[in-house]
């Protein structure tokens, strides 16, 4: 085995280090031009999913907090309050507010959506230190790429009690934040321990409507800056935290592959597999909305001549989806199979002001108990890194009908146009008035520029 030379003890090079020692000497010159281009695109679909859930209960309280806690001044923007403050209280603010209304990106094979934990400390520390426009790129591919392989090195068994975004998303935001910090080798290793040892996020929130997702990215972000900065400092942490005897997977995991962590590092950019999310929910149900959709279509049918729709889905959606039976808050029914399908069916839509308008419609609740889940092989074989939708529809008189969607829209094969991504951006950043029209446009041409700013400064 070869090491690296330090000043202080040689590092072996396991997953962990091989992993520090590849995110610590990423440099812009060495991203393709193409995972540069959707860094962006996906910058942009983040800073309007920040916008839209800035006026979200959970996310006020969030705001809040940093209001109560954090400094009246810095360089950091905090895009819940509208203020500049410390980048830990803008990075937790706006993580938090990233996740809530589910339009945020995925990442298929880790189960992760890494722009919720990546770009909000990746950007406060570097409006902080007056980052360039390329290093905030480098630094936010960083936390993409190490982000995404710790998911899929998690494995399935990880994602069925564990929320992944706050899990290997704590670590993808220290990788972000020590990649802007010049963090060597060793210090990022150093980082990435102590994230992994604040790993947290369960999904048992889901069955009482808790507020807790957004909890969730707000420690995530904020844990993973803290780590790069103490790391930055001296401060040591685990080496082997990820595959270690008593690391993340002996803990979080019975199905973890230390191989993925380190999977074709610098040649296959995992950021360039992300997915944008078309629907306002769980990603669990695109699939089905898009086959529903195409199923109705195809076959001309009316949400009155539906009596039954049958979604063939994989385990890891029955898990998340399988407790939310009546929901009770707009948020829990983003992770309602039969509200998603209800708001198809019946509006053709299942955006944010559907969602808001649908959780005491009478019709809505009708639909949803005609829908029911059942675990499907071929389904269930092909996730996570397919997420194949197939519903059966039965009529009203007595006819069978299918739809099958091989790839939901928004992803990479299906993938939103920059004038979609733009259209998107627009809708969200003017969600309940959270921005005008003119402020989202000019946040719009920001990001495509934002690769050649010399020194990052506000976005708004």
């Amino acid at each position: 085995m070869t090491a690296i030379r330090s000043t202080q003890a040689a590092i072996v090079l396991h997953p962990s280090a091989e992993l520090a020692r590849f995110v610590s000497a990423l440099q812009f010159k060495d991203i393709p031009e193409h995972v540069v281009r959707r860094c962006e695109d996906l910058f942009l679909d983040t800073m309007a999913s920040i916008l839209a859930g800035s006026t979200a209960r959970a996310v006020k309280s969030m705001g809040k907090f940093g209001l109560l806690m954090g400094p009246q001044n810095g360089s950091s923007e905090d895009f819940v309050n509208r203020r500049l403050t410390s980048p830990l209280f803008a990075a937790m603010s706006n993580a938090a507010s990233a996740h809530v209304v589910e339009q945020d990106d995925v990442h298929n094979g880790s189960v992760f959506h890494p722009a919720a934990v990546v770009f909000p400390p990746a950007l406060a520390v570097a409006q902080a230190i007056g980052a360039s426009g390329e290093e905030f790129i480098t630094a936010s591919v960083a936390g993409y790429e190490a982000g995404i392989r710790i998911g899929e090195f998690l494995g399935r068994s990880h994602y069925k009690i564990f929320h992944t975004t706050g899990t290997a998303g704590t670590v993808a935001a220290a990788v972000a934040v020590g990649r802007l910090l010049k963090l060597n080798t060793e210090q990022m290793l150093h980082a990435i321990g102590s994230a992994g040892t604040q790993a947290a996020g369960l999904w048992e929130f889901l069955r009482d409507a808790a507020d807790s997702k957004q909890l969730h990215t707000a420690h995530a972000a904020a844990s993973g800056l803290t780590s790069a900065y103490l790391a930055q400092d001296g401060f040591t942490g685990a080496r082997r935290i990820l595959e270690g005897l008593q690391g993340m997977a002996a803990g979080m995991s019975t199905d973890a592959d230390p191989s993925k962590i380190v999977d074709r590092l610098g040649q296959r950019w995992a950021l360039a597999e992300t997915s944008f999310k078309f629907h306002a929910s769980c990603r669990h149900t695109h699939p089905a909305a898009d086959a529903l959709q195409h199923a109705i279509r195809t076959h001309g049918l009316k949400a009155t001549e539906i009596s039954k729709v049958v979604t063939h889905v994989h385990q890891g959606a029955i898990d998340v989806l399988g407790p939310v039976t009546d929901p009770q808050t707009v948020h829990q029914s983003k992770f309602s199979m039969g509200t998603v399908l209800a708001l198809i069916a019946l509006r053709n839509s299942a955006d944010l002001a559907n969602f808001d308008s649908g959780l005491k419609d009478k019709a809505v609740a009708e639909f949803r108990d005609r829908v029911v889940m059942e675990l499907d092989e071929e389904v269930d074989s092909a996730y996570p890194a397919r997420w194949i939708g197939k519903v059966t529809v039965t009529t009203t008189d007595g006819r069978v009908v299918t739809g099958r969607v091989d790839e939901p829209k928004g992803d990479p094969g299906n993938t939103l146009s920059r004038a979609e991504i733009e259209q998107k951006a627009l809708r969200l950043g003017t969600y309940l008035g959270a921005s005008t029209e003119a402020e989202v446009k000019a946040l719009i041409a920001k990001v495509w520029a934002i690769a050649s700013e010399p020194a990052l400064g506000r976005l708004l």
